[in-house]
């Protein structure tokens, strides 16, 4: 039995954890304008971001092809794979997840069975190398499923956002749900968890918001993985990686994985955005 993975780059796995896994990433589309760009192959997160502020329209995000689905599974399954798991950002948040469903439907060869991880970028991210692991295990589908569906109750992302601004032009965000006034001051604190996205906090410092969040995150401790995310701001991740030791101090992980967010996501948090990917350990109480 050889099972591969397959997810999509919002899911953001580290490129060299994909590797070693042999994880196949397929790439998103980021959409400026009439122009598009497959994400990490046409243009480069540092050449997004960089490219960003000059953009004459503010960038969208759109799913893989149909087709790009299809004749992946079939050529993976071509290549030896006895069956596919297919593990995509949540699928009340993109339409990624219902591409691949409809992709796999075509795909009369590939034994595809697809895992809506209910979260974004490395909460996302952290589901698929656990999956990836178990595979390498030997863990049939099934059991990995199983596996899956446990710890999708037990995986959040936390997210401090540095400005509102790209929270308002992506147009992902109902104001009136959150509580929050466009016109306000505040870096709100958002928590992602089991597909449903919320403002957890608002807060009206960058500096208070960074001491709520690490006080959120450190409540729902011990963690069996996390990590650290960024929008660009790999001095910001720096920062929280400083002010967070404690909370990876019992992890086997001898330096913190951080991570940096794909433009599909950031494009909505905005840069400078700053945060948490965790997994909570399974507990008996």
């Amino acid at each position: 039995m050889t099972i591969k993975i397959v997810t999509d780059s919002a899911c953001d796995v580290p490129p060299e954890l994909a590797q070693q896994f042999d994880i196949t990433v397929v790439p998103v589309y980021i959409n400026v304008g009439t122009t598009s760009y497959l994400e990490g192959v046409e243009i480069s997160r540092e050449q997004f971001y960089n490219r960003l502020p000059t953009f004459p329209e503010y960038p969208t995000t759109a799913a893989p092809a149909i087709g790009a689905f299809t004749q992946l599974y079939e050529d993976l399954t071509a290549a030896g794979a006895t069956q596919i798991l297919s593990m995509h950002i949540a699928h009340d948040l993109s339409a990624v997840y219902n591409t691949a469903r409809l992709g796999a439907a075509a795909a009369k060869s590939a034994p595809v069975t697809l895992f809506d991880t209910c979260q974004i970028t490395l909460g996302a991210g952290l589901l698929v190398l656990l999956a990836a692991e178990a595979a390498a295990a030997g863990q049939t589908i099934a059991e990995i499923v199983t596996m899956l569906n446990e710890k999708v109750r037990r995986t959040y992302v936390f997210g401090m956002i540095n400005s509102l601004e790209s929270l308002h032009r992506s147009g992902r965000v109902n104001w009136a749900q959150f509580g929050i006034g466009t016109l306000l001051q505040i870096k709100p604190i958002m928590m992602i968890t089991d597909g449903v996205i919320s403002a957890a906090a608002k807060v009206r410092t960058r500096k208070r918001a960074l001491s709520q969040m690490l006080k959120m995150v450190a409540e729902l401790a011990p963690f069996e993985r996390l990590a650290i995310i960024h929008v660009n701001a790999q001095e910001a991740a720096e920062e929280l990686r400083q002010l967070s030791g404690d909370l990876f101090a019992s992890l086997s992980e001898a330096t913190p994985l951080i991570q940096g967010v794909t433009p599909a996501i950031g494009t909505h948090l905005g840069v400078g955005a700053v945060g948490f990917a965790a997994v909570l350990a399974e507990t008996t109480g």
